[in-house]
């Protein structure tokens, strides 16, 4: 069954990689807006190039980077343009072996384990939404009106989307030099605040992950008391791991109070990452 399971994902794969070559195919054949890889497009994209610090040698790339799904179907052209999915996918590729050479390098005592939760914490939507701004790329996002109108140029997940998608950008167009260079000019420039700052840590996603690497499977989360009025609601939630209860957590939503009780969970369990400090 895990071989079986191993074989489909393998599988899929190969066809999301099938399909981002068909559509950088299309991208590469027709023009997204005018001819020339460089030639005639928008002084917003030579405006982000500087702010890149890197010249693209096509531009069509960069666009393609910043196309979100929502302008893509709404442009009246047939064969519709690709969005930046294929290219986040690629980026994120690209992001995920930069981030764990670079961890596995900077903390040689660290275990697979502790990485695993460090990669975490770099990687998530929270992090790449800080890197994005270090670019200002929500001002640079194609979007659908109805899109921009609800916030999208501030959305956490849209813009952590668009920076692995300029990145997958840069790797198609420069290689894998040029995208490290981008990463360690955003990410690593801010990644000691984000290891030691619990505002940036996912404990669910890390407790997740601690339980499994120990053979423990998932955690349950169970509301064990709600208090006050609608507006000012206060949640009691117990973590369990097979049926034990390891922690408890209160927040203002579910959402809040979960999180609180992972953290007091991977605490209680000593799973709870301690980054090594440089002066250690």
């Amino acid at each position: 069954e895990a071989e079986e399971g191993g074989r489909r994902h393998r599988l899929r794969q190969v066809q999301d990689l099938i399909l981002f070559t068909r559509d950088l195919f299309i991208l590469l054949r027709r023009p997204f807006r005018t001819p020339g890889k460089r030639a005639g497009y928008e002084p917003r994209l030579i405006r982000l190039e500087k702010i890149l610090h890197y010249r693209f040698g096509d531009l069509r790339l960069l666009e393609m980077s910043l196309s979100h799904r929502s302008y893509v179907n709404n442009v009246r052209q047939m064969p519709p343009p690709p969005s930046n999915e294929r290219l986040e996918f690629l980026g994120d590729a690209a992001l995920n072996a930069i981030v764990t050479d670079y961890l596995y390098r900077r903390y040689p005592d660290c275990g697979e384990g502790e990485l695993s939760q460090m990669k975490s914490l770099v990687v998530s939507a929270k992090v790449l939404a800080l890197c994005a701004g270090h670019w200002n790329l929500g001002e640079f996002i194609l979007l659908s009106k109805a899109e921009e109108k609800s916030g999208g140029r501030q959305r956490l997940n849209i813009l952590a989307d668009a920076y692995e998608a300029v990145l997958g950008a840069a790797y198609l167009d420069g290689g894998y030099e040029v995208v490290r260079k981008l990463v360690h000019a955003t990410l690593m420039d801010i990644m000691d605040d984000v290891l030691t700052d619990a505002d940036f840590a996912n404990y669910k996603s890390l407790l997740l992950e601690y339980t499994q690497s120990q053979g423990f499977g998932a955690p349950s989360y169970e509301v064990v008391s709600q208090s006050g009025p609608e507006h000012r609601k206060n949640f009691v939630v117990a973590v369990k791991i097979r049926n034990e209860e390891w922690g408890r957590g209160e927040g203002s939503s579910k959402k809040d109070a979960e999180q609180s009780g992972a953290r007091a969970a991977l605490e209680s369990h000593g799973g709870l990452l301690e980054i090594p400090r440089e002066d250690a």
